[in-house]
């Protein structure tokens, strides 16, 4: 049987270019189900408006079955907000989509116990959705709507805060109150943080990108990486 390590190993590929809020959520999520005998494979992160829209077009136009409603845009997934999931089997070889498994035989169906570890973090479940059920799927939607999304719209400071205070909450820290703060670049606002115990934390890609550079995610490494355009 795989030990955390080796089981968080196998997700890391799928949390790069997630939020960093997102990417610490599933990473916790991966632990508490460990702890709780059901050991997780994080299936799909990001994924591009291409990609997007190739996976829709599965079942309509392209062989196979419908897996999704939302054309490139309008997937969570499209923003580095949402994840997938399975069951990793013991070996680590494989997983498992059964949603009435009890690898763990403690009388409550895996699949339910991983859900329920989620939303206690803050995450939203697909399952629970009135038209159409996405059940291995998780996202944080930070208040936004798809809409706000297309027109630019990113997670807020103080939205971002809340999800790190429901994690370290569920770690047993303690959180201290923060102060807002703004964010200039040559004078024009480009994004809001906030100030905690005397460190001022912003936006890092916001302040970057305002600047000319670009960011990415390294999640197995818990880096982020700033390439210069000059």
């Amino acid at each position: 049987m795989l030990d955390l390590t080796q089981i968080k190993a196998k997700s890391a590929p799928r949390l790069k270019g997630l939020h960093p809020a997102v990417s610490a959520a599933a990473d916790k999520l991966i632990e508490r189900c460990y702890t709780c005998g059901v050991p997780i494979l994080i299936t799909q992160g990001l994924r591009t408006f291409t990609e997007q829209d190739r996976l829709y077009a599965q079942g309509r136009t392209a062989a196979g079955s419908i897996v999704t409603n939302a054309k490139g845009g309008y997937s969570y997934h499209n923003y580095g907000l949402a994840v997938d999931f399975a069951l990793l089997l013991p070996d680590g070889s494989d997983a498992s989509w059964d949603m009435k498994r009890d690898g763990d035989h403690d009388g409550a169906a895996d699949w339910h116990e991983v859900v329920q570890q989620a939303k206690a973090l803050g995450f939203e479940w697909g399952g629970d959705w009135s038209s159409f059920k996405d059940y291995p799927h998780f996202q944080l939607s930070f208040g936004l709507t798809i809409v706000n999304l297309l027109a630019g719209a990113r997670p807020a400071p103080s939205a971002v805060e809340a999800v790190y205070k429901l994690i370290n909450r569920e770690e047993g820290q303690t959180v201290t109150n923060t102060v807002s703060a703004v964010v200039n670049v040559n004078g024009c606002k480009i994004a809001e943080g906030y100030i905690k115990e005397g460190v001022t934390y912003v936006p890092v890609r916001a302040v970057a990108e305002a600047l000319g550079a670009s960011v990415g995610f390294n999640a197995a490494t818990r880096t982020v990486e700033i390439t210069c355009s000059r």
